[in-house]
């Protein structure tokens, strides 16, 4: 054997060794591949069982502080954050504007129950008024039916003066008419001097006396056909009277008792009106003193004393910081296999340490739907992203009893979906 072929053989005993050496390292090798690929499963198990997020923060409710009526501050109880207890006083406005005006809503309401009550009183006065003025109305329709019937009976009389006054005017046309032809032959007679101057005198004053008879007579009719006139407008007059007694009668006194009646009726509503005033300006006067609606920390005061505060002007905040929750947006990919009741692990920024808690419930929608502008996909420039959707998580009793937490923190919570 040549040199070069020794000196490529392995040595006596090496071949053995570095068999070994490559088998033991082929052992490690796989037996770390299945490490590995134990590590790897384990984490796949235990990330695929649990769904987190940093896209998280507290939550609360923040109660904002206004007055109810406007007017100046005169005292503030509170500074910022400070603990107040449910009742507590936070400040008060000036209440001499408000006592003024519930001492003239107090006179309002005494002078409309004053006025009530004589309207009530009215209305018995009133009937019995009306009652008299019936029968009254009464005696005059009596007096009036008696008018009537005199003024008919005063027709019937002018009317039959009137058949006389003709009738004896035809009487004196007819004595007329004959001693006109009696003075007509005493004429002739007195020519041949057949009669005396006497005889024909006397026929002379016949004739114009039964002239003046007759014309006595018409005049006379004249006047009874004129008295005939005035009495029927009479009987016209006592009838028309008769008629408006009796209105008078069906009328008026129904009337004036409604009136009464409505008068009363008013005077109810001013009272109730008058009363709605009152109380009014007795809630203003308790709205001068404004308290604390439930227990929490003041955040947010901007409120002075001396200061001029409008009717609903925010003036301070009160945050309850015995509840509180998380809201954490998670990706809509992540709910899968999310539900309401799930563990969850909260780690929070500013602290080291970690609180339990509970899924309470999933929004009904994105967090993109709630924002002031909602996408709009339907312009043709369509990309997909993905969304998040608000889960509310609420934590076990007892985690935060030292009230650490403030709404608006970082948080990041773990969801144990398994």
């Amino acid at each position: 054997m040549s040199d070069a072929s020794r000196a490529g053989a392995p040595a006596p005993g090496a071949g053995v060794g570095g068999f070994l050496r490559q088998r033991r390292g082929r052992r490690l090798l796989v037996l770390g591949g299945v490490v590995v690929l134990a590590a790897v499963a384990g984490i796949w198990w235990y990330m695929s069982g649990h769904e987190s997020t940093d896209d998280a923060q507290v939550d609360g409710h923040i109660i904002p502080i206004a007055a109810r009526v406007g007017g100046t501050v005169a005292e503030v109880k509170v500074d910022d954050n400070q603990v107040v207890k449910a009742g507590d006083l936070l400040f008060t406005i000036d209440p001499r504007d408000y006592q003024t005006a519930l001492q003239r809503a107090e006179g309002d309401y005494a002078d409309a129950v004053a006025a009530l009550a004589a309207a009530k009183a009215g209305v018995p006065i009133t009937s019995t008024t009306t009652a008299s003025q019936v029968s009254s109305a009464g005696a005059n329709v009596d007096r009036a039916m008696a008018g009537t019937q005199a003024a008919a009976r005063d027709v019937e009389a002018s009317r039959a003066r009137l058949a006389v006054a003709q009738a004896r005017l035809k009487e004196a046309q007819a004595n007329a008419t004959r001693t006109a032809r009696d003075f007509e032959r005493m004429k002739q007679l007195i020519a041949h001097d057949e009669i005396s101057q006497q005889q024909y005198d006397a026929a002379l004053a016949a004739a114009e006396g039964a002239r003046a008879a007759v014309e006595s007579a018409q005049a006379t009719i004249a006047e009874a056909t004129q008295a005939v006139s005035i009495s029927e407008s009479r009987k016209v007059q006592a009838a028309n009277a008769l008629v408006q007694a009796e209105l008078r009668t069906a009328k008026t006194a129904p009337d004036q008792v409604t009136v009464s009646k409505a008068r009363a009726e008013s005077a109810v509503a001013r009272v109730e009106e008058a009363k709605a005033v009152l109380e009014q300006a007795r809630l203003n006067m308790d709205y001068t003193v404004v308290r604390a609606p439930m227990s929490g920390r003041v955040s947010k005061k901007s409120v002075e004393p001396g200061q001029v505060i409008q009717a609903g002007q925010p003036a301070l905040a009160i945050v309850p910081l015995s509840d509180i929750w998380i809201t954490a947006n998670f990706k809509e990919t992540q709910l899968r296999k999310m539900h309401p009741g799930q563990r969850v692990t909260v780690s929070v920024d500013a602290y080291d340490r970690t609180y339990e808690g509970h899924v309470d419930s999933i929004a009904a929608a994105t967090g993109a739907r709630f924002s002031l502008l909602p996408p709009e996909n339907a312009t043709g420039n369509y990309v997909k992203v993905v969304q998040r959707v608000p889960v509310k998580i609420v934590l076990e009793p007892g985690q935060d009893s030292d009230h650490r937490l403030r709404p608006g923190m970082s948080v990041v919570p773990t969801v144990h979906t398994r």
